[in-house]
């Protein structure tokens, strides 16, 4: 799972780096060791108000600094009003930074390292509680399956991106609560293989989906449909499979990247191994899921607010789609594109409501209602 940069990558980092937003560099001392992280604030965010955490994890041999841009967040914080923060791994005896989540006993003790990192981030920072995630590329993504088991008093939700479990950590996973578990991976992935390696020491990416689809109590058949393949040149498509129905309205989503390889969506091919999806962004995808989920509902096991009646239609369409209620009340809605950027708001108390996009492209629309915030993906050509 190692996961290098080149020159021009490097370049474009500083580039991008100079761009957005100053990361705070800092480090805290666990375990013996001083570790560091990146910690990107958003520009929005005040500290009046409770925010989520979102830890993002790089692979087998890469670092924070690569995984900030490779599989970035930041756009999406500018807006949406989250913390970022990007932990650095210890080095093995290759020299190589990792984080220990192969089932190896001894070794650097990562989960205590991170929730150590959410107490002193939320010492200098208005952290919400219920609202604290992990995501992560390859190695990131094992270890977020990891903090899922070993650390679910503290973690809402967890995405994988080209990760997946060996076979003694899911023997040994001790769930506190449902976990809403989203993995993207690719089938022709020739680092993490989706069908499992050779000894079975990784396990089958669809056999650990199956696994917290049984462990969530979900609805073992998945709604299945295929992402809109707007970019016909990456050579790949994707499926997005959804499992529902789960304890306290817990779910588990997997982006089969059908030919994809072990890469982020929509992240700059020039970083590939294999072939990247570019028909949706796997930070955008997170975002949303993890966006739905609160710990403290994970844990009550008090089933989230069902979701309300309605129909958007058609979609995808060429511009203009329309929402039907089955009851006319007061609503908002808000319009946001691939990037999380706010483009319309507006409020009706009528069942119907339309709206329109002039560009083809994916967008959310979120309608506030009395009985909560749901959120729907819309597809424009």
């Amino acid at each position: 799972m190692k996961f290098t940069f080149t020159s021009l990558v490097s370049l474009l980092i500083l580039v991008a780096s100079a761009m957005a937003q100053p990361v705070v560099q800092g480090s805290i001392t666990h375990g013996g060791l001083q570790r560091a992280y990146r910690l990107y604030q958003p520009n929005i965010y005040t500290g009046t108000e409770a925010v989520p955490l979102i830890i993002n994890l790089h692979g087998y041999g890469s670092q924070a600094f690569e995984q900030e841009v490779y599989g970035s967040f930041k756009a999406i914080a500018d807006t949406a009003n989250f913390i970022i923060v990007h932990p650095e791994g210890t080095m093995d005896n290759a020299q190589n930074q990792f984080w220990n989540a192969f089932g190896i006993p001894g070794g650097p003790d990562d989960v205590g390292f991170l929730s150590a990192l959410i107490d002193s981030i939320s010492a200098d920072y208005n952290i919400d509680p219920n609202r604290v995630y992990c995501t992560g590329m390859s190695n990131g993504g094992f270890m977020s399956y990891k903090m899922a088991c070993d650390l679910g008093s503290r973690i809402a939700a967890i995405a994988s991106v080209t990760g997946t479990m060996v076979q003694s950590e899911l023997s040994a996973c001790n769930l506190d609560h449902p976990t809403p578990i989203m993995e993207i991976h690719g089938t022709a992935d020739p680092t993490v293989p989706y069908l499992g390696d050779a000894t079975q020491t990784f396990v089958g990416t669809e056999a650990v989906v199956n696994y917290w689809v049984s462990v969530n109590n979900c609805n073992p058949t998945a709604v299945q449909s295929a992402v809109p393949d707007v970019n016909a040149l990456d050579g790949c498509t994707a499926d997005h499979f959804v499992y529902s129905g789960g304890d306290a309205g817990s779910t588990v989503e997997h982006y089969r990247i059908n030919g994809g390889g072990h890469t982020w969506p929509g992240s700059p091919t020039v970083i590939s191994i294999g072939v990247t999806n570019q028909d949706f962004s796997a930070s955008v995808e997170i975002w949303r899921f993890f966006n739905q989920y609160r710990l403290n509902v994970l844990t009550t096991g008090i089933e989230q607010t069902t979701k309300p009646s309605f129909t958007i239609y058609p979609n995808p369409s060429e511009g203009e789609v329309a929402i039907r209620f089955e009851t006319a009340a007061q609503r908002t809605f808000e319009l946001r594109n691939s990037l999380g950027q706010l483009l319309r708001s507006d409020s009706s108390k009528s069942a119907t409501f339309r709206l329109h996009a002039e560009r083809a492209g994916v967008y959310f629309l979120t309608v506030f209602a009395e009985d909560g915030i749901f959120t729907e993906k819309l597809v424009i050509n």
